[in-house]
């Protein structure tokens, strides 16, 4: 015999206050962990230099809370300030650096002025808190004996950049995937190959290594132990071109064991062209608020993504 109960309006009202309390407390006990979403400066890197604080600020807002500086040329300042200042304006917003972008290219016959400037770029970023130190480009022939003493040179600089407690690292763009001239061997895999893994590592631009011809998804099952850093780049706001695998690349590059990436935004020739309205082109300040935008869009596409930690 089928029963059927009736509940009073109260009791129903009683019920629906205990369910959502439960699911509060749920909630409550049980906090969405906060991401690390990692942003290199150069994306904005006028309106840094203009104003540091404020676009850090900004960008921390954004929700980026993990910074890699550019320090061209081995400028001893981080945007114009002292490195413990700019630290400090990173720490008020909740921000942490963890690498810098600079290189000094070889020198034999001045190599104990080379690595004295190496050495006072490593006592900077260590000022910072940072653990890398990524060389961005480096000037080379692309041949093996070219290749082997840029990795000679790397290994050397790398084991002083130890002393201060910084990992040296290699960014790369699409000319490394090409292969050595007399040689079936691939420019990049062969410096991977040729470096001491105690003292460097790779920072895989997945953008520049699939404009490349390369899969980054590949790259980081092949040396899962050497690219420790990822630059997470599109065509300009992240996961808008539906070009680029960062699902995959995330997936994998989370089961190497590794953790640190950076976004980072190059100011797209089309944005560099725009013109206003009356003809005129596009001031600094204009297409610093395009970069400071395509940011917020990659940051909120990247907090969404479901694969993203």
């Amino acid at each position: 015999m089928k029963r059927f109960f009736r509940f009073s309006h109260k009791a129903l009202a009683g019920f629906a206050f205990a369910a959502a309390t439960v699911l509060m407390l749920g909630s409550c006990a049980q906090p969405q962990e906060k991401k690390t979403i990692g942003m290199q400066l150069y994306s904005v890197m006028d309106a840094v230099n203009a104003n540091p604080q404020a676009s850090i600020e900004r960008l921390a807002g954004m929700g980026y809370n993990a910074f890699e500086l550019v320090q061209w040329g081995g400028d001893p300042k981080v945007f114009g300030l002292p490195a413990e200042e700019f630290k400090a304006i990173c720490d008020a917003n909740g921000a942490k650096i963890i690498s810098t972008h600079s290189s000094i290219q070889e020198d034999p016959e001045n190599e104990a002025e080379i690595m004295q400037r190496w050495r006072q770029l490593f006592e900077i970023q260590q000022s910072c808190g940072g653990s890398y130190f990524v060389i961005p480009s480096y000037k080379a022939e692309y041949t093996e004996a070219g290749i082997k003493q840029m990795a000679d040179y790397f290994n050397k600089v790398g084991k002083i950049a130890a002393e201060y407690g910084l990992k040296l690292g290699y960014h790369n763009h699409s000319g490394e995937f090409q292969t050595l001239e007399g040689s079936d061997k691939v420019m990049w895999e062969y410096l991977v190959e040729n470096t001491d893994p105690q003292y460097v590592c790779y920072e895989l631009d997945v953008y520049w290594c699939t404009k490349g011809g390369k899969d980054p998804v590949e790259y980081l099952r092949k040396y899962p132990n050497r690219i420790e850093l990822l630059h997470i780049k599109d065509d300009f706001v992240i996961g808008e071109s539906g070009t680029i695998d960062f699902e995959g690349i995330f997936n994998q590059f989370y089961a190497n064991g590794m953790k640190d990436y950076v976004v980072e935004i190059e100011t797209p020739g089309w944005l560099r062209d725009k013109k206003n309205a009356d003809g005129s082109a596009y001031t600094k300040e204009q297409i610093s608020e395009e970069m400071f935008q395509a940011a917020a869009e990659s940051a909120e596409y990247l907090q969404n993504a479901a694969f993203v930690k």
